[in-house]
């Protein structure tokens, strides 16, 4: 395998697959898991005349990263090779394109759609693949796509189907699933394995030559005391009791403390508990709350001026669309407040110290006259553009030559980035015109990132996969893993409640491996016959649910303002996916506003997000279909359905207790244009 270039503790790890096993390989960031991964396929492909492999990813950006740099280079000569994501036109002909290439490297929905569609040159059997390669597997549980695909193998090798694929899975932590004893932590690497229908498989031989060839960066937790004196933050405690006492909750209602993640959770449910008791007053009061909360957990994080920022751009908004005295009251609290906040928020002597402290480890690495790369993680889009915001006009930042860049998760609003901009931040982060990227959690895992001689967590509680995918990305030598965080903070607690979860892991999967192979099997089995199991209840269970009501009988309103707008008859479904409003009175509820960056598909393109002509509140955007339809796209969660059983809230259309037809093209034509076809 020299020629190849593989480790010899790569060599190691991947004797059992070379042998057709279905395999786990658990190695760390930077071992080179990927490179490990084409040399099995490259063999399989050589050995089995016909053979066919599948590479599956759960972000897009991965597909073409492991195309050009991993799969094709070496396979590329010998073998034919198709990339497939979301953002393609090849997966239209999903099917076709499986049927004329060797290789496949997609994204794991696109496969997952293919086994469901039954269109001919759209749809593949899980036979049709010889090999399965699962990128990042410890993704592969409860409700997952990676799950769905796989429960269709287990389902099918239960039956005694022979003609499987053999699967690769790639880790570099499977986790503790949440458990915290060794027991707990077994169970759950036996429930990985057994959902992948895996042995899982680590360096034993040769560990000493992958801890030399992957070091563990140097950990430090850079401390900040707590602010003595927090003028800006008071303040915004004082409006918020003001609209607690505005709601007269009582005592049968206890919050927690202003300004956490417990507290967010406490409003989210006020507002939940406003809509569906029809009382507007708490459920506005929430959301208000919710945008005061914000704007503490912010204060925290980043910088007063920040804060204030996010509350001046959320009632920039409201003055025109004041409905009742709820709307006056709340709207008139800050804007009484508006002159003091800011001001308050300008006052440097009570700035938030964790941004001095955030400068001075940024400036121990870049201040240094020697090339430096790194990577500032945060918790939020929000906070990762306030911190880069602030990098790009700090002079002593400037001065040390940093050229920092936003990486988040791609999507739709002002604070995503498309796939385009993302592969464009990284690419230019990896040939050095930028040397910080300032990320959420994008870029814990899989990418393909130069290796940084510093990584800083910054706000962040996470788990210990994540923390272990972070810290691997300092992979120069004498690099630093930085926490900065409060003294006495529930980061610190966390973090080093994570290393504790990581050696847990490591024991876990020791005993795992040292299993006796009849019990391991016995074990797995029982896994994969209850899981099964539970998935056809609980399928059972969602079409008992889907066909509760009838749908004329459930009346949705918005969820702002309570206004009566549609009927669940009035919903049909395209593609399985998007859910539009049929009813050609219900655009006198709504008006257009501006354009959703979104690109054109292959049977739709978008047209303006509508809201809520009564409250303002954001339904979802039109879209035009097929180039003469005009149709409302629709989030549930935006809306509250009045059913025979009371008023009912569903974060997703899925969850709704009523059935969803599927749109049919021609029947609308016929309705809407009747003398076209006279």
């Amino acid at each position: 395998m020299a020629d190849f270039g593989l480790y010899e503790y790569q060599e190691e790890v991947v004797q059992r697959a070379l042998r057709g096993e279905n395999v786990i390989i658990w190695l760390p960031t930077g071992g080179g898991k990927t490179r490990a991964a084409v040399y099995v396929a490259k063999k399989h492909l050589e050995n089995n005349p016909g053979a066919k492999v599948a590479v599956l990813v759960n972000k897009v950006h991965l597909v073409d990263q492991l195309y050009n740099n991993e799969f094709k280079p070496f396979l590329g000569l010998d073998y034919s090779l198709v990339s497939i994501s979301g953002d393609c036109d090849q997966k239209e002909f999903f099917g076709c394109n499986v049927k004329n290439s060797d290789l496949v490297i997609c994204t794991a929905q696109i496969l997952e759609n293919a086994l469901t569609n039954q269109e001919e040159g759209k749809h593949v059997e899980l036979s049709q693949f010889t090999l399965l390669i699962i990128d990042e597997c410890h993704h592969t549980h409860k409700e997952g796509v990676y799950n769905k695909i796989m429960g269709r193998y287990v389902a099918q090798k239960l039956k005694g189907e022979r003609r499987l694929p053999q699967i690769l899975g790639l880790t570099a932590s499977p986790g503790t699933g949440g458990a915290k004893s060794i027991k707990g932590a077994v169970e759950h690497v036996l429930q990985i394995c057994a959902n992948l229908d895996s042995v899982i498989v680590s360096s034993k031989v040769y560990a000493p030559e992958l801890k030399k060839k992957v070091p563990r960066p140097r950990k430090r937790f850079d401390i900040v005391d707590k602010r003595p004196q927090d003028p800006f933050g008071d303040h915004l405690k004082f409006m918020m009791q003001f609209i607690h006492d505005f709601m007269a909750l009582g005592p049968d209602f206890p919050v927690r403390e202003f300004g956490t993640q417990e507290y967010e959770a406490d409003v989210v449910i006020l507002e939940k508990k406003g809509v569906t008791d029809r009382n507007r007053l708490l459920a506005q009061c929430a959301l208000h709350l919710r945008q005061y909360n914000d704007a503490l957990l912010i204060n925290d994080t980043v910088r007063m001026v920040d804060a204030f920022r996010v509350l001046e751009s959320y009632y920039s908004t409201k003055s025109s669309i004041a409905m009742d005295g709820t709307d006056f009251f709340l709207l008139g609290l800050y804007q009484e407040n508006e002159v003091e906040l800011r001001k308050l928020s300008g006052d440097a002597r009570f700035e938030n110290p964790k941004m001095g402290k955030l400068q001075n480890t940024l400036l121990e690495q870049f201040d240094q006259g020697k090339p430096s790369r790194g990577i500032l993680f945060s918790k939020t889009r929000k906070s990762t553009h306030c911190l880069y915001d602030w990098v790009s006009n700090n002079p002593a930042l400037q001065r040390a030559g940093i050229r920092a860049a936003i990486l988040t998760g791609a999507g739709n609003g002002i604070n995503y980035m498309t796939q385009n901009e993302q592969k464009e931040t990284i690419r230019t982060f990896r040939r050095g015109s930028l040397n910080l990227l300032i990320s959420t959690s994008v870029a814990e895992e899989g990418l393909d990132i130069p290796e940084c001689n510093l990584v800083v967590r910054y706000g962040l509680l996470t788990n210990e996969i994540a923390q272990q995918q972070a810290s691997g990305r300092a992979r120069a030598s004498d690099s630093v893993y930085s926490v900065v965080a409060q003294a006495g903070g529930r980061e610190v607690r966390r973090e080093l409640l994570n290393e504790c979860l990581e050696d847990l892991t490591g024991r876990a999967i020791g005993e795992v491996q040292r299993m006796e192979h009849r019990e391991f099997q016995m074990k797995i089995t029982d896994l994969q016959t209850e899981a099964l199991l539970t998935r056809q209840l609980a399928e059972q269970l969602k079409i008992k649910k889907r066909s509760r009501f009838s749908a004329a009988t459930v009346q949705l309103s918005c969820r702002g303002c309570f206004v009566p707008v549609a009927f669940g008859n009035d919903i049909k479904v395209i593609e399985n996916a998007h859910h539009v409003n049929i009813n050609p009175d219900f655009e006198k509820y709504y008006k257009t506003g501006g354009q959703p960056a979104l690109k054109t598909f292959e049977d739709w393109e978008p047209g303006r997000v509508i809201s809520c002509a009564a409250c303002g509140r954001q339904w979802g955007m039109e879209m035009v279909y097929k180039e003469i339809a005009l149709l409302p796209i629709l989030a549930i969660e935006n809306f509250a359905m009045e059913t025979p059983e009371g008023r009912k809230l569903a974060k997703k259309w899925k969850n709704v207790e009523f059935t969803v037809e599927e749109f049919n093209f021609s029947t609308y034509c016929h309705s809407k244009f009747p003398n076209m076809f006279d």
